[in-house]
Parts: structure tokens; sequence; C-alpha cells
């Protein structure tokens, strides 16, 4: 009996490389449009403009998700623009970077993308275990799948050829 070593497609390789890059993109462009509606919102008294939204929808400042939304715009008042911004801009290039890599099908944009996505995976798992919820599971879930097409991918990108040993000239 004869097994043969099944090759996936190279178009499902390049389409499942193109939506992580998608996603990749997506991800370090909401942190762009999100860091610039902050910068944007620090202008003004957040504390006065979450108290007007609350006033706005009748809610009270009392119960607990008012509560928690005044507690955030008062942490936002002391945010240490000098620390963030940097921080910002590193995770959006970041993300940018192997959003080009993975879908130019560079082999460092892999291993960004896999390292990167493997970071996250402690801070989920903590994160599940902390909150469990099926949104957070299937976050996790998600990554780990991902990480492991990357990781698999680079593996078999980096693995000796069997036909490159046999054809290789002996010494």
């Amino acid at each position: 009996m004869v097994f043969t070593q099944h090759k996936p497609h190279p178009d499902a390789r390049r389409r499942a490389l193109h939506a992580i890059a998608l996603f990749e993109a997506f991800k370090g462009l909401a942190a762009l449009a999100a860091s610039i509606g902050l910068l944007e919102l620090l202008q003004h008294d957040v504390h006065h403009l979450a108290m007007a939204l609350l006033w706005r929808f009748h809610l009270d400042p009392q119960t607990h998700y008012p509560e928690l939304l005044l507690h955030y715009a008062d942490l936002l008042v002391g945010l240490n623009l000098r620390t963030m911004a940097p921080l910002a801009a590193a995770y959006i290039t970041l993300r940018l970077l192997e959003a080009y890599g993975l879908w130019k099908e560079k082999l460092w944009g892999e291993w960004l993308a896999a390292l990167s996505g493997a970071l996250y995976i402690p801070l989920e798992i903590a994160h599940l275990i902390h909150s469990t919820t099926l949104i957070n599971a299937g976050v996790l879930l998600a990554n780990i799948l991902m990480v492991g097409f990357l990781g698999f991918q680079l593996w078999r990108r980096l693995r000796p050829k069997p036909n490159a040993e046999a054809e290789s000239p002996s010494n």
C-alpha cells in the first residue's frame, strides 16, 4: 500500500493567509481610529460628556454600568499621552506590517503573525478563566487556530524536502 503526501491547494493557503492579513489590517486600522478618537476626546471634559450621555438616556449614574462609564471617563483624564502614543503607534505598525507580510506571503510575515498571536494566548486563557463567556472562548479558539495554522505553514516551509535529500549529490 503506497501513501502519497497530500499537497494542499496553493489557492486555499493563499486565501487563508489573505483572510488573516485582512483581519490584522482591520485591527491595525481600528486601533488607529480609536487612537485618533481618543486624542479628540481628550480635548474635552470627558467626565462632563459622560454625564451628559447618561442624562440623555435617563440612566442613573449610581447603577453599575453608568458608574463604570464614569470611572473610565475619569481615568482618561489622567492618561499619559507620552506613554500611550508610542505604544499605540507600535501596535498599529505591528498589525499593518503583519498584514502586509501575510498578504505578500513573506516568511517574516508568517513568523511575525504567529509569534504575536501566540503572545496573546496566555492572556486570553487568563481572561477566559476570569470571565468565562462564549465570546472569550471563541476569541481564544480563533487565536489558537490562527497560530496553529501559521505554525503548520512555517513548519511545512522550513522542513527539509524529501526529494531534495534524495536528489542532493553525495560527497
